[in-house]
């Protein structure tokens, strides 16, 4: 991935100096991140990238940890747009499709792993709330598309179709290790749509 790549999603927040130097450390964090991993990322290596100073990287965030998720927090809500096939089992798959694409990549992963282990730092709650409110946008606008064809009830409650798509994902690419294919996700989605049904 180039530097211009990782640059983007995170430089496009407008805003004062604060702004800027958040978009520096999280594209340098991000860079980093794609060439190294999370094993041998250093504030320090952020800091020479970024052009920050590492004290003042320290002071905002914390932790290595509450850096590396808030980086993989903006950048993800790039990465998996909504889909529109024009039927609900064709979109929930698509979106499926795009979850484990993406879990299947080195940042992807990262987004996982430091998702689970990050504590509940206050200054990590804006990004974390901002990325979960567009997943839940994303499959409301799948949902109500749905609804609008007569395919689910006006009700249907699009934050549970998201969670329960999700969930099985999350399981089989962090803690089984299993193959997500095809035909998987056909019968996983087979099985959303059966509980949406009610």
């Amino acid at each position: 991935m180039s530097q211009n790549e990782m640059r983007s999603p995170v430089a496009r927040r407008s805003g004062g100096r604060s702004a800027r130097v958040r978009a520096d450390v999280l594209a340098a964090t991000l860079e980093a991140l794609a060439e190294h991993g999370t094993g041998a990322l250093t504030v320090s290596e952020v800091a020479r990238r970024s052009g920050v100073h590492a004290t003042s990287i320290q002071r905002r965030w914390g932790t290595l940890q509450n850096l590396i998720l808030d980086a993989l927090l903006s950048y993800s809500q790039e990465q998996l747009p909504t889909p529109d096939t024009g039927n609900l089992r064709d979109d929930l798959i698509a979106l499926a499709r795009l979850i484990a694409s993406y879990l299947d990549t080195p940042l992807g992963v990262a987004l996982a792993e430091a998702m689970v282990a990050a504590d509940d730092d206050p200054t990590l709650a804006d990004s974390r709330a901002q990325f979960w409110q567009g997943r839940y946008e994303a499959t409301r606008i799948v949902v109500r598309r749905a609804a609008d064809r007569h395919e689910l009830a006006a009700d249907a409650d699009h934050q549970l179709a998201l969670e329960l798509l999700v969930a099985p994902l999350h399981f089989r690419a962090l803690l089984t290790r299993q193959p997500i294919d095809e035909g998987w996700i056909e019968r996983m989605v087979d099985v959303l749509l059966r509980g949406l049904a009610r």
